[in-house]
């Protein structure tokens, strides 16, 4: 009103021209024009309208505009709103056309606006973010652990509790398992996704070791693990940024929940078995998710099947199932040590780092992304698995080569070593392998000579050492050369005696 006054003064006291007022105000020449006819129409000059004050002034000039007359027009479900604002493609211009079409006198959109960003500044800092239908899945551990007691021994066993959160719909998901390890890691998501009946676009998990390999602010990197479940499922992982509990806001506030809602109703319990604990929990979430959340008016459940389930993706077909991802360098002999066994891969990979897929019932190896080998998961230490398909083709010649063979070749040596020979031979699954080990054995003839080699194979023998490595140490250390004292060579059932005659030794005797 200070500069219609203004006006005013300098038209009706001063008596300048409409483009003087206009300057000297700096408005528009209409605008000038404009009200100097609503004063005249008004019936005011300048002593009138010094004796009035400015909501006086107003009326008079614009009658039917004064603010205090404003008509209550109906005002739309602001929870309502902020809830169909979580689904894919709809705007807030979307809603207000259809609030319009219901009330015609409603209020304008720049309006309804500034009425709608004041209702979200009254919600929490966790609710203010916007989360699209389906698009992200929060997950973490609670702080608090739950003790479960073996009845046999008594022990207590820490129980950790896993925590899955869908963003739109707050829907949660919450379960106990022993140790946050990949294990368990890996088999809580996949009962989640089963628990939502689909996939989420984003998996946000926290920085726990056990799915981010390396935590970074911008490019963390993921468990290869992890990362086949990703796969499997058709969801991208986006770890929270280290120090940031903004990122997975939704997260801890369903962690919180979790903790209120659930594990203080626990706090009294004792349980015997996991499985006893799930259930309670599955009981206790269940009635988490039936209950109406106070801002929005609606259960978790009822936001689920409204928003967030029509959006989820499809689960695949087949269970992911759990597999530890390794990486492994291809030995001179064409294998690779994996969990204590030897698996064989073509012999061209020789010295090259390959990735090792371990499952329950199978290995798999590739090279550079490509399948270069599978086999069926052998639990059996030391030993080998071997496809002559992977052998040089000379080492399939030797392959081929009977066990007999090799004992008629090691009788040249001695009669000793041709035993020796057949029991590394029936100590081993596979032909190859067993002659590489024989090859060993005769290949220290060339050093120690027949002889010795005769000697050292009858005295490992005689004590039970069927391995290479044990004829090797009783000729480097010259025990071949020293007889079995107590022992009959011509026997075979008498045990032997002291290595060694030397009065240091006390004997059987001493202690009768």
């Amino acid at each position: 009103m200070r500069k219609i006054r203004e006006v005013l003064r300098l038209k009706l006291e001063c008596g300048l021209s409409h483009r003087q007022v206009s300057r000297s105000c700096r408005l528009a020449h209409g605008t000038v024009g404009e009200y100097v006819l609503r004063a005249s129409a008004a019936g005011l000059d300048w002593e009138k309208v010094q004796g009035l004050d400015d909501e006086a002034l107003e009326r008079l000039l614009f009658p039917g505009q004064v603010k205090g007359a404003v008509v209550e027009r109906p005002l739309p479900e602001w929870a309502a709103i902020h809830r169909e604002l979580r689904r894919k493609g709809v705007t807030l211009a979307l809603l207000w056309q259809e609030y319009r079409q219901g009330e015609p006198s409603g209020l304008q959109y720049s309006r309804g606006c500034e009425l709608y960003q004041a209702w979200r500044k009254g919600l929490s800092l966790s609710m203010r973010q916007v989360h699209r239908a389906g698009e992200k899945m929060f997950v973490d551990y609670c702080g608090p652990t739950v003790g479960v007691v073996d009845r046999a021994t008594g022990e207590v066993r820490e129980a950790s509790i896993f925590v899955a959160v869908l963003g739109a719909s707050s829907y949660t998901y919450a379960e106990a398992t022993f140790g946050q390890g990949l294990e368990s890691w890996i088999g809580s998501h996949v009962r989640a996704f089963e628990f939502f009946n689909g996939s989420s676009e984003l998996v946000v998990p926290d920085n726990l070791r056990s799915g981010v390999t390396r935590a970074c602010r911008y490019d963390p990197d993921v468990n290869a693990t992890y990362h086949k479940l990703a796969e499997h499922y058709g969801v991208a992982v986006v770890p929270a940024r280290p120090y940031k509990p903004r990122d997975k806001a939704k997260a801890e506030a369903g962690v919180l929940v979790v903790e209120r809602w659930v594990l203080a109703r626990l706090r009294n319990r004792i349980f015997f078995n996991l499985a006893e604990l799930n259930a309670e929990i599955a009981r206790l979430v269940a009635k988490l998710n039936e209950r109406v959340m106070r801002v929005v008016g609606v259960s978790r459940r009822e936001l689920y099947e409204t928003v967030d389930r029509p959006a989820l993706r499809p689960l695949p077909a087949e269970r992911f199932e759990l597999c530890e991802w390794r990486r492994a360098r291809v030995h001179i002999d064409y294998h690779v040590l994996v969990a204590d066994h030897y698996y064989s891969v073509p012999y061209q990979l020789v010295s090259r780092e390959v990735e090792v897929r371990l499952a329950a019932t199978t290995v798999e190896l590739f090279a550079k992304g490509v399948r270069v080998a599978a086999h069926p998961r052998s639990f059996r230490k030391g030993q080998f698995t071997t496809v002559p398909e992977h052998m040089p083709a000379g080492h399939r010649a030797y392959a081929a080569w009977t066990p007999e063979r090799l004992v008629r070749w090691a009788t040249h040596s001695g009669p000793s070593v041709a035993k020796m020979v057949t029991a590394i031979m029936q100590s081993r699954a596979h032909p190859q392998q067993g002659f590489r080990a024989c090859l060993g054995l005769l290949g220290l003839e060339k050093r120690f000579g027949r002889d010795r080699l005769e000697a050292a194979c009858a005295r490992a023998l005689a004590l039970g050492a069927t391995k290479l490595r044990s004829v090797r140490s009783i000729l480097d250390t010259e025990l071949d050369r020293q007889p079995l004292p107590g022992r009959d060579p011509g026997s075979s059932d008498q045990p032997p005696g002291p290595v060694t005659d030397h009065p240091n030794i006390r004997g059987a005797e001493y202690y009768q």
